[in-house]
């Protein structure tokens, strides 16, 4: 990575690293660039640079290869966050707009959106559990199947969903959020779709 200099004393931590970004940031920027668009590639690398300035005694002298493993990692990384993001938008999404699309819902909220805003702020689990209850009118032993989980542990995510999304809506407003398991929608009784 470095000449190594018989005489003189070993190179700093900042000297190293000077050497590896100067040998090696023009090359995984350019490998970085077949997996994303140019700034996302410009992120990576200077992701992959504090990954080795952080682990720096790890580098090996043949950095390229252990580089390039830390940009695609990072990249990998990358993309599953987007995908995570992306798949959270749209779950949110669709509650909105069966929220929208269905005028005899149970919960009498005065404005749906701060129901959205606080049904966000539960674990998805919870949220799977208020949702597959009150909104779907399981029980929660059908819920718990459904879920994949044991009747107590729906019992648990049911319990603390309620007691968050009570919390989170009574210090933003007055109106009291009824909790009860009814079907919203008569059509979802006879097997139409509302």
């Amino acid at each position: 990575m470095t000449p190594k200099s018989e005489d003189g004393p070993p190179p700093s931590d900042e000297e190293r690293f000077t050497v590896l970004w100067d040998a090696y940031a023009g090359r995984v920027f350019a490998y970085t660039c077949r997996h994303v668009d140019h700034h996302s590639a410009q992120e990576v690398v200077s992701e992959t640079f504090l990954v080795a300035w952080r682990r720096l005694d790890e580098v090996p002298e043949q950095a390229l290869p252990w580089l390039l493993v830390v940009a695609r990692n990072t990249v990998n990384n990358n993309r599953r966050s987007v995908r995570r993001h992306d798949a959270l938008t749209e779950k949110m999404r669709r509650i909105e707009e069966i929220a929208a699309s269905t005028p005899g819902a149970d919960v009498t909220v005065t404005n749906r959106t701060e129901l959205l805003e606080a049904l966000a702020t539960l674990t998805v689990a919870e949220r799977e559990a208020l949702l597959l209850t009150a909104w779907d009118g399981l029980t929660a032993t059908e819920a718990a199947r459904v879920a994949g989980c044991s009747v107590p542990a729906m019992h648990v995510r049911l319990f603390r969903a309620r007691r968050r999304l009570s919390t989170g809506l009574a210090s933003e407003s007055d109106t009291a959020i009824p909790m009860n398991t009814a079907r919203p929608c008569a059509a979802a009784e006879h097997g139409s779709t509302p």
